[in-house]
């Protein structure tokens, strides 16, 4: 389970890069009831989505020639600069060196071996998400990649990740991932063949973000009402609850689910 008692390797951050800010504040707002927050004019634009006052993600601004739309998940580092390295030495790239954010942290931007982007964060004052594993925050990831037993390989010799497989209702399994040591209870993340999904199988590898949903039907509905884009209608997951992929106005991609837990009664710990 995704929790805020962040451990090395587990995602601890994750922002949105748009070319229209004001548009993605007012479409996750009507989605999720996030609001909007500047971090201030030194910052370039960045700032924070907030849940209920307290931060569910980041987003800033990003000029359409210099990026596509889409969402970047952080994962924690010890020493940013030695992500940096194993990143290098495993057969990624570093595609945004080091850098000190104030005195909040240390972060890094890469792209895999196959070319999915991800990032790190290194604490300082800020540790990361103030809310996880809530209803309209971040609760799951998925890598969508083309070969996960060698994504898989590569995130290990970076993070140290455990891998556990889940079976799949119907037959196969579904490979989830967790920080080192902590065992089947803090995983975070599946890894998936981009072949196994119509809906993905013609596109680049890349971290797809499950944000919790209250009802998967209602939020893709209104998805679409606030100008989104339903790119896998809702279904059900046997004991794991019922999903559908969005996309918001400028196209970054994400999931949400309605999860079996929360569903029956249950409770979910950030």
């Amino acid at each position: 389970m995704l929790t805020t008692r962040y451990l090395t390797g587990s995602p601890n951050w994750l922002d949105l890069a748009t070319p229209d800010l004001p548009g993605a504040a007012s479409f996750y707002g009507g989605l999720f009831g996030w609001t909007f927050r500047s971090a201030g004019p030194e910052a370039g634009g960045y700032g924070m989505f907030a849940l209920d006052g307290r931060t569910a993600a980041g987003g800033m601004p990003v000029p359409p020639e210099q990026d596509a739309p889409g969402w970047t998940l952080y994962f924690q580092s010890a020493i940013a600069d030695d992500t940096a390295e194993r990143v290098r030495n495993s057969g990624g790239s570093v595609t945004y060196e080091p850098a000190d954010v104030w005195d909040l942290g240390r972060t890094a931007r890469f792209t895999d071996p196959a070319g999915a982007v991800f990032a790190t964060w290194q604490p300082g004052t800020s540790r990361g998400l103030d809310v996880v594993n809530e209803t309209g925050s971040l609760c799951w990831a998925e890598l969508c990649t083309r070969d996960p037993g060698t994504a898989l390989e590569f995130y290990r010799a970076v993070f140290g990740w455990d891998e556990f497989a889940v079976p799949f209702p119907g037959g196969g399994t579904y490979v989830t991932v967790n920080p080192a040591g902590a065992g089947e209870d803090a995983m975070f993340a599946g890894l998936v063949a981009l072949d196994t999904d119509p809906v993905e199988a013609a596109g680049a590898p890349y971290w797809l973000p499950y944000f919790e949903a209250t009802d998967t039907d209602a939020t893709a509905a209104a998805a679409e009402e606030l100008g989104g884009t339903v790119r896998s209608r809702p279904i059900d997951i046997e004991d794991v609850g019922r999903i559908a992929k969005l996309a918001d106005p400028c196209g970054a991609r994400f999931a949400v689910i309605e999860s079996s837990a929360l569903s029956a009664g249950g409770t979910k710990a950030a």
